[in-house]
């Protein structure tokens, strides 16, 4: 017992071998495996051994230090997060220096971007060598901000890659800033321009496209757009515009324009054979009687085709509710489609992320308590899951029916199987990253990566392991 060092509940923790001077640890001795912050994994052979590389965060609250590893894979094995999840991480041994003293463990690599530490210390690492003071904090030595800021002033950011365009309306949208900050760890240059403040010439020997201040757009490598359903048309416009250019975009505007009318997208699924509820549309409220019975009753969903969001989605649990507000929309002159509502699926749906023909991220979403599932946006909990392979593959068939490389896939699960209800061309990063823990706005550069042919030099034959679930 003398021989164990009394530790706090967070400690600064040394790892080098890993290059990481020092990195703040939460101390858990509740969990079973240590965990360290990684993303941007992958593996490669080295003397005929299997090794695998990786990035950290090393600091808390900073995604723009970013320190590049290396390490002998020792194994990969599925381990449960604090939610029960199991997920499949690639393990490494390395030394831990705490103070004075340094010894090996074993430590996973595990996207941590959403947790408070970018490190866990479990009890298989302590075992034998540490006792822990719950209330206590920093027992083995304290770092200061100038220590810390001494450590990591050469890590500068990388400016040896692309200059990506981010087309969008609001800078300071949690999903905006995410591209950000994960195309300039990656090495990129990164820009936010504002759709609303770019502008175009259309010209046969000179097009351009303009941001305020009269600035040229025209050398950029990709753009990345991400546009608010109130300005689809001209958003849809300048990304043509930058198509005409020559200059690739993650998502097309046509796939773009296709996503966000819901009457054609609905249309292009059943034409694609993929199974949606059944859905009916008309024109004249004295249609309303049959376009009720069309879908199988009350109680059922009416949208609007302009909604966005849960926005403009309203569940009818009656008949007569129902011939109120379909008429009530109708009398606005505002265009509208009739749902059935699948009463089995409880206020919850799923959203599946599909990158490049990969669900690389799916979580589920339930509605708060007393509302219905259109509703989700507006509160609601969302919970890493693992889709079935009928939802796999019926996600990866509508985003290519879009035609979109970047899309979030709304499925809905019936007593039927399955059922499609949107496909979104801009999903929003903030809830799927808390849920799953995976880094989506990093997945999307790479996407952007592999777009315009773009590899960053590893000094190794590397392979990339970015975890996904598997296309049908």
């Amino acid at each position: 017992m003398e021989s164990r060092i009394i530790a706090g509940c967070e400690e600064w923790c040394e790892l080098p071998a890993l290059g990481i001077p020092a990195i703040k640890v939460r101390v858990d001795s509740g969990a079973k495996t240590s965990s360290l912050h990684a993303f941007n994994i992958r593996t490669f052979t080295r003397n005929g051994v299997r090794w695998v590389s990786f990035e950290v965060h090393p600091l808390q609250n900073d995604r723009t230090t970013v320190l590049r590893c290396e390490a002998p894979v020792v194994d990969r094995r599925v381990v449960r997060n604090t939610s029960g999840i199991g997920e499949k991480r690639f393990v490494v041994r390395t030394a831990l220096g705490f103070g004075e003293q340094s010894w090996e463990a074993e430590v996973t690599l595990a996207n941590r971007d959403s947790m408070g530490y970018r490190m866990l210390l479990g009890r298989e690492a302590m075992a034998g060598r540490m006792l822990v003071d719950p209330a206590a904090s920093f027992c083995l030595g304290d770092r200061s901000q100038q220590e810390i800021a001494d450590f990591y002033a050469r890590h500068d950011q990388r400016s040896d890659g692309l200059r990506i365009g981010l087309l969008a309306s609001n800078p300071d949208l949690y999903s905006n800033q995410r591209i950000v900050e994960a195309g300039r760890e990656r090495g990129h240059e990164v820009s936010f321009f504002d759709i609303r403040q770019c502008y175009m010439k259309l010209d046969a020997d000179t097009p351009e496209v303009h941001t305020r201040g009269g600035i040229i757009l025209n050398d950029l490598d990709a753009v990345i757009p991400r546009i608010r359903p109130s300005i689809t048309f001209y958003g849809c416009a300048l990304t043509r515009h930058f198509e005409s250019l020559g200059i690739a975009t993650l998502n097309r505007s046509e796939a773009i324009s296709r996503s966000r009318d819901k009457l054609y997208s609905l249309q292009l699924m059943q034409k694609n054979k993929l199974d949606i509820p059944t859905t009916g549309f008309a024109n004249s409220p004295m249609d309303t009687d049959d376009l009720i019975e069309m879908v199988g009753g009350a109680p059922l969903i009416v949208k609007l085709l302009e909604g966005t969001q849960g926005r403009g989605v309203v569940l009818a649990e009656t008949r007569k509710a129902a011939e109120s507000v379909i008429n009530a929309f109708k009398s606005l002159k505002a265009n509208l489609l009739v749902q059935e509502f699948i009463s089995e699926a409880e206020g919850r749906d799923l959203r599946l992320f599909v990158v490049d023909g990969k669900v690389v991220a799916a979580m589920q979403r339930e509605a708060a308590p007393g509302e219905f599932r259109a509703n989700m946006h507006q509160g609601g909990t969302a919970t890493k899951i693992k889709p079935t392979a009928d939802e796999r593959k019926l996600a990866v068939r509508a985003a290519r029916a879009m035609g979109l490389a970047v899309a979030g896939v709304d499925i809905i699960r019936s007593r039927s199987g399955p059922l499609l209800l949107e496909v979104n061309s801009s999903p929003g990063l903030e809830g799927i990253e808390a849920a799953t823990g995976k880094d989506m706005a990093g997945v999307m550069i790479a996407a952007v990566e592999r777009l315009c042919h773009w590899k960053r030099e590893l000094g190794v034959a590397a392979v990339d392991t970015t975890e996904v679930l598997p296309a049908p």
